[in-house]
């Protein structure tokens, strides 16, 4: 059976470094076109020069911060004016809060709902008419965070992304007869997101380490980018309204 992605076209958030690359990189290795948005242009046009480089392939970089919500539905369009059709949306940007909560500012909720639960979902209407032409899927980046033992500090950070989940399953229960699926993932990667967090909590991030049982942090291409490939493939045409964890076996998702 053929992976059924050749042709098809991406519209992924946070496509300039980490995980959204290594997405972007999976996709495009396998004839995926892809768009690469992020706040940074010149991020998203290394990324665009590696897909490029590595495997000719076409993409397209826009710079958009996605908490300008009202831009949303046009970066669609432009996805749309540029390559005809969109099959694959990963809202995969966020802004990451780790406070106490008595520490948290209206300024810190603002953003963290406006560039998580809020962005995702808006995405995902605009992405709708698109995605339910031919059948697609929508990858949303979750995060065990909520399924930690002591979520100390970090009550904002996993109410951002439990409210992406249930997003999520709400879609895959709507808009699964229109032939859309819609999956979470929760990834332990090599971002630039946890780079900044080992070294400003090496004690927490080593201890983290210990806590998975594979032993080791995932890579963002060849870990999460080849698993968020599968799960937009043929192969995985009847999995929805799941939330997987991508972690080494660290989250238990029961």
């Amino acid at each position: 059976m053929s992976d059924g992605l050749n042709g098809k076209v991406a519209f992924i958030t946070g496509g300039g470094q980490g995980i959204g690359q290594g997405i972007a990189l999976s996709l495009a290795k396998r004839g995926v076109r892809v768009v690469a948005v992020g706040r940074t242009l010149a991020k998203c046009d290394k990324t665009v020069t590696l897909i490029q480089e590595r495997f000719g392939q076409e993409a397209l970089a826009i710079g958009a911060d996605i908490t300008n919500l009202d831009q949303l539905p046009n970066l669609i369009e432009q996805t749309i004016e540029r390559f005809g059709r969109l099959d694959i949306l990963v809202n995969n940007a966020v802004s990451a809060t780790i406070k106490p909560l008595l520490k948290l500012t209206q300024d810190d909720i603002h953003r963290a709902m406006m560039s998580g639960p809020m962005a995702t979902l808006l995405l995902m209407q605009a992405a709708y008419p698109h995605l339910s032409k031919e059948g697609g899927s929508i990858i949303n980046m979750a995060s065990s965070a909520a399924k930690r033992w002591d979520m100390t500090n970090y009550g904002l950070y996993a109410a951002e992304k439990e409210a992406i989940r249930a997003l999520t399953r709400t879609a895959a229960s709507e808009w699964g007869g229109n032939n859309i699926r819609s999956n979470c993932i929760l990834p332990h990667a090599k971002s630039p997101a946890l780079e900044w967090w080992t070294q400003n909590r090496p004690e927490e991030a080593a201890a983290f380490v210990k806590t998975i049982p594979m032993q080791r942090i995932g890579e963002c291409e060849d870990d999460i980018g080849e698993f968020v490939a599968m799960l937009c493939s043929n192969q995985s045409r009847y999995v929805n309204g799941q939330s997987i964890a991508v972690d080494g076996g660290q989250a238990y998702m029961g």
